[in-house]
């Protein structure tokens, strides 16, 4: 398999297919690059190099103890980039994998950067704190780590099958296929990567990293979504950003990538076929 080794020695798996502008994709917790399939292969028939990499403890990447946050998580995509030596690459993150793009393009510079878009993401910060009133408790987050710690098997089933594609909204028709696509990835992953990444993805502040970016920056959410709530996300990061674009969907839930990806990939591929800015 495919692998870089960071410089604290953690494998990173990645995909990289193709010939053409390059875009990396990063995916959401808990889970691994597979989430990306719907996006990959359409890029890819779309004349793009596409690549992903499973997030250190997720997937088929190394299953350490240590280095969960988002410091780690951008600087192990600053690694993936350099070896591949990306240039002009669009970067695209779902969820908590839209604050490791924030944070990597903050820290890491705008170099290797063109332009980037986050759907569903936890940006700017999704805990409640006197500076941020419209976040979550807390307490919701400290009980997602108790569900994991309990039994995360069956977290893994309750979350796909209820909010995350909001399966549990009157007249869902659930898809099995996908709720059992979504527990095979996330117990793929080291639950100690998955119990230190809900600190990683709630408690991380990325305001001052939106104002960093210059970079076009399409922001996407669904103002169904019961995992990172539309009012405390997206319009708030489409503010931040110098140069951000809002797009609202009606009524789509959290995992539209996956249950939305024809309407999903045809905006992406608006925006990256279209001009800078």
């Amino acid at each position: 398999m495919p692998t870089i080794i960071t410089k604290d020695g953690v494998d990173i798996f990645f995909k990289d297919w193709g010939k053409g502008q390059p875009i990396v994709f990063s995916h959401g917790w808990p889970l691994s690059s597979d989430d990306w399939d719907a996006q990959m292969l359409f890029f890819l028939n779309h004349g793009y190099r596409v690549v992903a990499h499973d997030r250190r403890g997720h997937g088929r990447s190394s299953q350490v103890a240590d280095g969960h946050d988002m410091d780690h998580y951008a600087d192990d995509l600053a690694a993936l980039t350099a070896h591949l030596d990306l240039k002009n690459a669009i970067h695209v993150g779902h969820s908590t994998g839209g604050g490791e793009v924030v944070h990597y393009i903050a820290r890491h510079g705008e170099s290797r950067v063109a332009k980037a878009a986050i759907l569903s993401a936890v940006p700017p910060l999704m805990v409640q704190t006197p500076a941020n009133p419209g976040g979550l408790p807390k307490e919701v987050f400290d009980g997602l780590q108790a569900q994991l710690a309990a039994s995360r098997s069956q977290f893994y089933r309750d979350l796909p099958a209820g909010p995350f594609y909001g399966y549990n909204r009157p007249g869902a028709k659930p898809s099995e296929a996908v709720i059992q696509n979504w527990w095979r990835q996330g117990m793929m992953g080291g639950a100690k990567a998955h119990y230190d990444g809900v600190v990683a993805f709630s408690q991380t502040d990325f305001t001052e990293d939106l104002k960093k970016i210059n970079v076009p920056v399409l922001v996407m959410h669904g103002d169904d979504d019961q995992i990172v709530p539309y009012a405390d996300s997206a319009p708030l990061s489409a503010k931040l950003l110098k140069n951000g674009t809002l797009k609202t969907y009606k009524g789509f839930p959290h995992g539209m990538p996956t249950t939305e990806a024809e309407t999903i990939n045809a905006d992406l591929l608006a925006f990256f076929d279209g001009a800078a800015g």
